[in-house]
């Protein structure tokens, strides 16, 4: 009875963006590293744990500007201080490794495994929108 009513109980949660995501190419298809999403005082961050194709082994953000220039990519934080709107997280932004930009960025769940990450340049149509899936 008991393991039914915590069965009953984990299915009523809302699910979260916290966790590890597969980052997939939009372009391939191809999943590219896996990423860390959590919570620090309230905004959301993400950390790059592991690239996954061979050829982005040992990399750094050689075009990143700042604190970030010439760091290794693996450990690298590229989500930056997102603000919770809703179901949505928003006014932080998203780095991409590979041209060292960072984008204005809002992340949802499109469900409890299927993220919407899109980044912009002012106006959010003006961006694109990557799926990430979550690791299991």
């Amino acid at each position: 009875m008991f393991k039914l009513l915590f069965s009953f109980l984990v299915a009523l949660q809302t699910p979260t963006v916290e966790g590890t995501w597969f980052n997939i190419d939009d372009e391939t298809g191809i999943k590219k590293s896996e990423i860390t999403l959590f919570i620090e005082e309230g905004k959301l961050y993400g950390r790059i744990d592991r690239l996954l194709l061979p050829e982005d082994q040992g990399k750094t953000c050689s075009n990143c500007s700042g604190k970030d220039k010439d760091q290794p990519i693996e450990g690298l934080i590229i989500v930056k201080g997102l603000n919770k709107n809703g179901s949505d997280w928003t006014d932080g932004d998203i780095t991409d490794p590979g041209n060292g930009k960072s984008y204005d960025c809002i992340i949802k769940l499109d469900d409890a495994n299927t993220l919407n990450v899109r980044g912009y340049l002012g106006f959010s149509f003006l961006g694109r929108t990557q799926i990430w899936q979550r690791k299991r």
